[in-house]
């Protein structure tokens, strides 16, 4: 009792109540909802009226105006009761008067109240301390809400315990939007992360996928090339799924434009029904009249035929996959869902399987998170599918329940009017370079990786080409600028150069010198294309890995823009990465 008899007690009413002020004592560890740490609010008090009948005073009126929860319980009184709980709390928990006098507080909390924060609680009451913390409660009708409880006991004159008074806060929307930064932040790490590693893996596969290409060549006898077509396929796969990863992270390069929904639906539906099998029925309902979405038709097409094929996984008994198509219009919810107001068009995919526990959906586009068996899925499908529509600047929404089945929900933002593509300048009429022609042009090769590098040349080398090297874009430059005007037919460099000149600047450098040198670059992902913002449109990317075939038909289109210097296509509004 030491406390309320030293010199730092606050005294109000002319001494009718006093108290220690908590100096923020009691907030320690705990996010205090008022944004800063409590000093001047009282951690216990002491009152010299104890009774709780005069309820004719100002303040009395100010407790029940007042939008901030409170009660007062009485350890006196078996299990400690609730005396006293003013409109607020009412308004708060949904109960009515009568049905909170006399119980104890614990009626609040449900299946999900975390029992070591009520152990804290409850050992604070019976050291008659204070105690700041959240709980996760429930109201009347079954609701969840997180509370952010203080607690303080309340004396008389003489030392003795007379209530607990407790405040409460509603802070439920705090935090929902702390869970949804964090997870955002963790995918967005995971991204980076899946991104690097794809990009370092398409490097790598680069090489593995050529050199095998140029071994084929070279081998005879059914056996070796059936190892070589194994290891081929092996690598295909990898291949795939580097760009399945890279769907995932938001790093594909879309192809973006006005597309009707319903037709698009209806024009692979035959495919998607062979793919789900016959054990389940595909239904469509489609609505008429839908104004286009802008996204990439192939790509949507993928993530469709993948959340369906999660829904027929669920039911293994069969059953019905539903499509369902429609259109919504956000507004004031719009900022709830991450998404700008205006209209949008909506793809379900409903399946009646097993659902999914709460904290099964949280994860369900992680990754490699899935709950198949080992061998039955990859993990990849929802992660592609949320990772395409975020970056068609949509929202993809699951919601799920155990035993009565799974949603999945795609908004597409409606396109403002059909977009008219640019047309590019006219091709020069001759055709590309091939035989005696492809011995004369000479190309300059830019790439950090000395075996793809290498790989690249002896492709190029093979194809008839003379080639010219360099390791960076700072060595490629220096080498251009010496060489005699006219030299170089051709720039094929890497996006991604360490340094301070990188695919796009080396080529703008160039351009200055030499402004129609066509230029076809190659990376294992586009994330830069959108970081280098302008100057990035128009430019022609090779994905790695590529074939050998691809690349040397993407050298002949290229070699045949000799001198071709207007912008050939606009600029897509969608990029790789979105904030």
């Amino acid at each position: 009792m030491s406390d309320r008899d030293n010199q730092g007690r606050d005294e109000e009413g002319g001494g009718q109540s006093f108290g220690t002020p908590a100096r923020g004592s009691a907030d320690v560890g705990q996010r205090e909802p008022i944004g800063t740490s409590g000093q001047n609010h009282w951690r216990e008090a002491t009152i010299t009226e104890p009774g709780l009948n005069d309820r004719g005073n100002v303040f009395f009126a100010a407790i029940e105006m007042t939008r901030m929860p409170m009660i007062l319980t009485d350890p006196h009184q078996a299990d400690n009761p609730i005396v006293f709980a003013n409109k607020a709390f009412l308004d708060l928990t949904l109960y009515e008067e009568a049905e909170v006098l006399g119980r104890n507080c614990r009626f609040l909390q449900g299946a999900q109240t975390d029992r070591q924060a009520v152990t804290q609680l409850r050992e604070a009451i019976e050291r008659k301390d204070s105690i700041a913390l959240e709980l996760l409660n429930y109201r009347r009708d079954g609701s969840p809400f997180w509370n952010a409880v203080f607690i303080g006991p309340v004396y008389d004159v003489q030392g003795t315990l007379l209530y607990f008074f407790a405040s409460q806060l509603d802070v439920t929307r705090r935090r929902e939007s702390e869970k949804s930064a964090m997870q955002a932040q963790k995918m967005e790490a995971v991204g980076q992360l899946t991104a690097g590693l794809a990009h370092d893996f398409n490097n790598l596969l680069q090489v593995v996928n050529g050199n095998l290409e140029l071994l084929e060549s070279q081998l005879e006898g059914e056996r070796s090339l059936r190892y070589l077509q194994r290891a081929r396929a092996a690598a295909e796969r990898g291949a795939k799924l580097t760009g399945q990863l890279l769907a995932f992270a938001r790093k594909t390069r879309l192809d973006p434009r006005p597309i009707d929904i319903n037709e698009c639906i209806n024009a692979f539906v035959d495919v998607m029904d062979s793919s789900i099998g016959k054990q389940v029925e595909l239904q469509l309902s489609l609505r008429r009249n839908l104004p286009k979405a802008v996204l990439d038709p192939e790509q949507f097409e993928m993530a469709v035929l993948n959340i369906a094929l999660n829904a027929r996984d669920a039911m293994p008994e069969g059953g019905v996959v539903e499509i369902v198509t429609g259109k919504i219009h956000l507004n004031g919810d719009a900022s709830s869902r991450e998404l700008a107001p205006g209209d949008y068009i909506t793809i379900e995919i409903r399946d009646h399987g097993e659902g999914m526990p709460d904290h099964v959906v949280e994860r369900a586009i992680e990754p490699f998170f899935t709950t198949k068996q080992t061998g039955k899925g990859t993990g990849l499908g929802l992660a592609m599918a949320s990772g395409f529509v975020q970056q068609s600047r949509g929202r993809l929404e699951i919601e799920s329940e155990v035993g009565s089945g799974t949603t999945v929900r795609m908004l597409f933002p409606v396109a403002a009017a059909d977009e008219v593509e640019v047309p590019g300048p006219q091709r020069k009429s001759t055709s590309a370079p091939e035989g005696e022609n492809a011995v004369s042009a000479h190309i300059l090769v830019v790439e950090d990786s000395p075996d793809v590098l290498s790989l690249a040349r002896e492709i190029l080398e093979d194809a008839g080409y003379r080639v010219a090297t360099a390791e960076s874009g700072e060595i490629a430059l220096k080498n251009f600028k010496a060489m005699a005007p006219g030299t170089i037919d051709l720039l094929f460099t890497d996006l991604v150069m360490p340094g301070g000149i990188n695919g796009i600047v080396l080529a703008q450098e160039i351009a200055a010198i030499d402004p129609g040198l066509p230029v076809l670059m190659t990376t294992g992902y586009n994330e830069e294309l959108v970081i280098e913002g302008p100057r990035a449109s128009g430019l022609d990317v090779l994905g790695k890995p590529y074939r050998k075939a691809d690349l040397l038909d993407r050298i002949r289109q290229a070699l045949s823009q000799r001198g071709v210097t207007e912008v050939r296509r606009r600029r897509s509004d969608f990029g790789s990465a979105e904030e």
